[in-house]
């Protein structure tokens, strides 16, 4: 569903993750008298926490964040009801960078040091045309995409049943939280299934063959006593 359009009399909403106190206030300044509803948080955490409340249409990220690189925040900008506009804003600047950050899904990438000018007209091009919702949800090297159904890791293809495809996209879109075997009956499992106790340790185990094997990256995690993660150590 692409992003609904703007009336002329409400305000576009941007949200700025950037720890740097100079740039964060320019920035929130600068979105703010151009007329836009902007919030300024300054980790990937306070970043996420705002994500449901907020809703921002445009997102203006730095990769480089206190609690953690920055692109891996895409995918759960990605997941969400109403996808965002990503606009990567970073010091890394090399080729390789710039590709990396397009390839994890930013719709821009912008580097510091830059001319708010600029920044401006890159967010009301991607208004004006507005940001189709992922297709492809990723995390780490593993991809799947939502139309096909289809399922890889480090660009080999996996074959999945559709209960296991069910089951690795709630992981993926709850990337780096732990979820419990309830959450996961719940979202995965018709009701009445809760009965079946072991019947979630069964696929994750089934899914970790498949996702896991033979990588010395493992992705899906036990938390004893409390449920699953999935997660790239």
């Amino acid at each position: 569903m692409a992003k609904p359009s703007i009336p002329s009399q409400q305000l576009a909403s941007v949200l700025i993750i950037e720890d740097n106190d100079e740039i964060g206030r320019s920035l929130l300044r600068g979105f703010t008298e151009s007329d836009f509803e902007a919030r300024w948080v300054r980790t990937a955490a306070e970043a996420l926490a705002q994500v449901a409340d907020f809703q921002p249409q445009v997102v203006v990220l730095d990769r480089m964040l206190p609690d953690g690189e920055g692109l891996k925040l895409i995918a759960r900008f990605q997941s969400a009801s109403v996808r965002p506009a990503l606009i990567v804003l970073s010091a890394l600047t090399s080729l390789e960078d710039r590709i990396s950050g397009l390839d994890e899904g930013a719709d821009d990438y912008l580097g510091k040091p830059f001319a708010f000018a600029e920044l401006l007209a890159r967010v009301r091009a991607l208004l004006r045309r507005g940001v189709e919702p992922s297709l492809v949800l990723s995390f780490a090297d593993l991809k799947l995409d939502l139309r096909t159904r289809q399922v890889e890791r480090a660009g080999v293809r996996i074959e999945l049943s559709s209960t296991q495809f069910a089951l690795l996209e709630f992981l993926v879109r709850n990337a780096g939280q732990v979820v419990s075997r309830k959450m996961i009956l719940d979202a995965v499992w018709d009701p009445g299934v809760e009965n079946f106790t072991n019947v979630v340790d069964v696929y994750i185990n089934r899914l970790r063959n498949k996702i896991d094997k033979g990588s010395t990256r493992p992705l899906i995690h036990t938390v004893r006593g409390l449920g699953y993660v999935l997660q790239d150590e």
